[in-house]
């Protein structure tokens, strides 16, 4: 038999994993990976609760829990990945690099080596084709999480196992209620894996702190008024501008400059992209993409459909049959089959 730890978080996902494995008669190990914060007083963390939440999962069925302290790996290696980022003007995916670098990553150094599987919560399928394994899509478009997978590395493929991948959430959620599970009713995570009630730009602005430059109109040239910072705005941002006059869009950053160019209405041309390029693609399961795919580059429900042209050393250019908006460098373009089932990998948006 198969050796399985569950990476037990404290929500009702992850705890209907237990309760999937725990039906079929299986006992498996839980892990509560701690990556929270570094110091209490100064943010306001759900950790503790979630920890709480956990225990109490794992003690019902049976199951031990551990705490595997990855805290200083994340802060070495996401955080630093994503102040790197956005000090270059670019817009990073922290939870992307956290399932590479962390649970799949950090957790299997400690202690995940000394399983055959490592079981999520994760809104996705993997699937044995022509003898390889697949990441495949979960019937919940709205939920599917396989863009949060694409840059993880094919051993942790062959070890991913998500019991919960081929549920919509709703009945994710009926199942946590039919079996009194404590936290049937807890509502979902949002935002970065680590920063719970943490406000995103007060973490950027801790690290990073202020750097006041102009705001310009593209189309006129005209100066609206200033920023802080360019790591507090991503391309595409329309929310928490406050310039009069609105609705005002950001289209392009100047880093050298430190300019933030901004668009007045939201069908500027400005602001969409038909083709662009990508490059460092991670490859998950073959190292080659079919000419025809659809593609997003954004935790949405919807895929785009494109076609893809080889600009070689693992760099492509995307061309979609649609103009997107909110297209930025930095950004994981996640690579889909025809049909958004199988996930191809992804590469990261270069500078347009």
């Amino acid at each position: 038999m198969k050796k399985i730890a569950v990476l037990l978080s404290g929500g009702v996902d992850s705890s209907v994993v237990v309760y999937e494995l725990a039906r079929q008669g299986l006992h498996p190990d839980c892990f509560y990976i701690k990556i929270g914060p570094e110091e209490k007083e100064v943010w306001d963390c759900s950790s503790e609760e979630d920890l709480e939440m956990a225990t109490a999962v794992a003690h019902r069925y049976g199951c031990r829990l551990e705490v595997v302290d990855c805290h200083r790996e994340y802060w070495d290696n996401v955080t630093r990945y994503t102040m790197e980022k956005v000090k270059a003007g670019f817009t990073p995916n922290p939870d992307v690099m956290c399932n590479r670098l962390i649970k799949f990553g950090a957790f299997h150094e400690k202690r995940g080596h000394e399983y055959d599987l490592i079981a999520t919560g994760h809104y996705a399928q993997t699937e044995i084709i022509e003898g390889k394994k697949w990441l495949t899509t979960s019937p919940d478009p709205v939920k599917d999480q396989t863009d949060f997978l694409a840059q993880i590395y094919d051993w942790q493929l062959e070890k991913a196992l998500f019991p919960i991948g081929h549920y919509m959430k709703d009945e994710v959620r009926a199942i946590a209620e039919r079996e009194h599970l404590i936290n049937a009713r807890r509502k979902d995570s949002q935002g970065i894996c680590f920063l719970g009630k943490i406000n995103y730009n007060d973490y950027i602005e801790r690290y990073l702190g202020d750097n006041p430059g102009d705001v310009i109109e593209l189309d006129t040239g005209r100066r609206i008024g200033s920023h802080k910072g360019l790591w507090f705005h991503t391309i595409g941002q329309r929310k928490g501008l406050g310039f009069g006059g609105g609705p005002w869009f950001v289209v392009k950053k100047d880093v050298e400059s430190n300019i933030l160019y901004v668009s007045h209405g939201y069908d500027t041309q400005s602001a969409y992209k038909q083709s662009f390029p990508i490059h460092d693609f991670h490859y998950l399961t073959v190292p080659s993409l079919p000419e025809r795919i659809t593609f997003k580059i954004r935790h949405t429900p919807e895929w785009h459909e494109a076609t893809v042209e080889p600009t070689g050393d693992n760099s492509y250019i995307i061309h979609s049959k649609e103009k997107i908006h909110g297209v930025a460098p930095g950004q994981f373009c996640v690579v889909y089959d025809e049909r958004h089932h199988r996930c191809y990998g992804s590469g990261e948006i270069t500078v347009l």
